[in-house]
């Protein structure tokens, strides 16, 4: 016999077990709940759990057969977290219908402080300045920035960065009026792309 892999997971109430057992026809699928043991049978492949950590109701358990696995839903008898599929007898979890003592104690459940966290999410998102950093803002930032280099320019400057930005097709942006006096400026396009000249 093969036997399959397996992992589970599991809540208070229901641990929910998945067979790996890729194309199983449900029709060849065998199962049997009993309180503390568990089989499965598909052909020549099976999965035998016993003694099963905890009690199950073997009436509301039940199961469902999927292309790549079998996903097992046990029922507990006794709401609790069992920390594994199977565990030494007798179960620890029968002992006694009602609860013991000890977890009779009322859960204490942690409440989260949700307007600190929105604060500090909040303070965490304010928009940086552009001093904070250089990329904040995209376009309309760097546009700004060039309006107040050329608004406080001289003459000589203002003259070259508009002659560099208008012969290199908005490619080019230079200050330097002694260098850009000289000859038309190249289009130098970004890393990747061509240069069209639209007629």
């Amino acid at each position: 016999m093969a036997t399959l892999r397996h992992e589970f997971y599991e809540t208070d109430d229901k641990l929910t077990l998945s067979i790996f057992d890729r194309g199983a026809d449900p029709a060849q699928v065998s199962i049997a709940f009993l309180p503390r043991k568990f089989t499965y049978t598909n052909g020549d492949k099976e999965l035998v759990l016993e003694p099963l950590k905890g009690q199950i109701d073997p009436s509301t358990s039940d199961y469902t057969v999927g292309k790549v696995k079998v996903e097992v839903r046990f029922a507990k008898r006794n709401p609790g977290r069992w920390g594994g599929l199977i565990g030494d007898s007798p179960d620890p979890l029968a002992n006694s219908a009602a609860p013991a003592a000890s977890s009779a104690a009322p859960r204490v459940r942690q409440q989260k402080n949700w307007e600190g966290i929105t604060t500090e999410i909040l303070s965490s998102e304010k928009e940086k300045t552009t001093d904070q950093d250089p990329n904040v803002g995209g376009d309309s930032t760097l546009n700004g920035f060039f309006q107040k280099i050329f608004k406080d320019a001289d003459e000589d400057t203002k003259r070259a960065m508009m002659k560099s930005y208008q012969e290199s097709g908005g490619t080019t942006l230079s200050t330097n009026w002694e260098e850009v006096k000289k000859a038309p400026v190249e289009v130098k396009p970004p890393a990747g792309s061509e240069w069209k000249k639209w007629n």
